[in-house]
């Protein structure tokens, strides 16, 4: 398997070798201090990523056989899998419907909006508002998907079984996504994406060609950042699909304009406490340095009593 790509300027430490750092230059910084930096919290390295995560990318390990003689790790067999997968409702189906149909109404909307008012000399700032857009997007994505992995419960009302139900199943059978349809997929990213995308027609047509050009900028950020809300779980699935992805969608994972296969599959590693962007991935590694997700996780349980992760592990030991 092809060594997984963390640090955009520097392979991963091994511990075991003595935590030996590969050059990067940086400027005014001594290699010692880049490897206490990177040290503090060290990632997976891949021989622990391809024990402890199901090996999405070659069939025989996810077939009817092989959970057969593993029944409790994960799979469509798991039992707690098939109890989460049974309680997608008709109710739920008709929200994703809803949700799909007027975000796509809106985007197509906002579209000829957005293109009706472009001028090619601001060409410059629109590039850069829709980049923060896309960043932002990743960001929420972390966010939302942190928030729902980490904390709540199946018992919850409303929010339980029909957000937070996904999550649950998403762990213990990770390519369940790959089996759901566009809908499905979809339903609740688009669902996130319609505030964004009320708020930017609102702009448009309460607002005169002048004030219009002056928020132009924000605009762009605004319809970038719904538009990849909006497509994130689609994002995610292909990162989950190893046989029969476009050339083009491969490209782009390649290339690390979407989240790629092998980086997501960092997060798959039990107890899921890692890497929670799934739109790029860009945010993934320098919020793990700084230990964004662990220091919220010590302050949410500082004042709540909470401790992260309990109903997902519930639901993986299920039997």
């Amino acid at each position: 398997m092809d060594i997984i790509s963390i640090s955009p300027c520097s392979k991963r430490i091994s511990n075991e070798a003595g935590k030996e750092l590969n050059d990067c230059h940086i400027p005014s910084v001594s290699k010692s201090e880049i490897q206490n930096f990177l040290a503090a919290r060290p990632v997976k390295s891949d021989q622990e990523i391809i024990r402890s995560s199901m090996a999405e990318d070659d069939p025989k390990c996810i077939s009817e056989e092989d959970n057969k003689s593993s029944p409790h790790r994960w799979g469509r067999h798991h039992k707690g899998a098939k109890k989460l997968a049974n309680l997608y409702s008709t109710k739920k189906r008709i929200q994703e419907v809803i949700c799909v149909y007027s975000c796509i109404s809106l985007m197509l909307i906002n579209l000829y909006l957005i293109l009706r008012h472009l001028r090619m000399d601001r060409i410059s700032e629109v590039i850069f508002s829709a980049i923060c857009g896309i960043v932002t997007a990743d960001f929420g994505s972390g966010f939302v998907h942190w928030a729902a992995d980490t904390w709540g419960s199946i018992e919850l009302p409303i929010i339980g079984k029909n957000f937070l139900r996904p999550f649950r199943e998403h762990h213990i059978d990770p390519t369940s996504i790959t089996r759901h349809d566009w809908i499905e997929t979809n339903g609740d990213n688009f669902m996130i994406g319609i505030p964004i995308l009320l708020k930017l027609t609102l702009i448009f047509y309460n607002s005169s060609s002048t004030e219009i050009q002056a928020e132009y900028p924000f605009c762009a950020y605004l319809f970038l950042c719904s538009i990849f809300v909006a497509i994130t779980n689609q994002i995610h699935k292909w990162s989950h699909t190893y046989f029969g992805l476009p050339v083009w969608v491969q490209i782009l994972q390649n290339y690390h304009i979407i989240l790629p296969r092998k980086h997501h599959r960092i997060h798959h590693v039990a107890p899921h406490e890692s890497y929670f962007c799934i739109t790029t991935g860009w945010l993934n590694w320098p919020l793990e340095k700084i230990k964004f997700w662990s220091t919220l996780e010590s302050i949410v349980t500082f004042f709540t009593g909470c401790k992260p992760r309990e109903d997902d592990l519930k639901w993986a030991k299920t039997s």
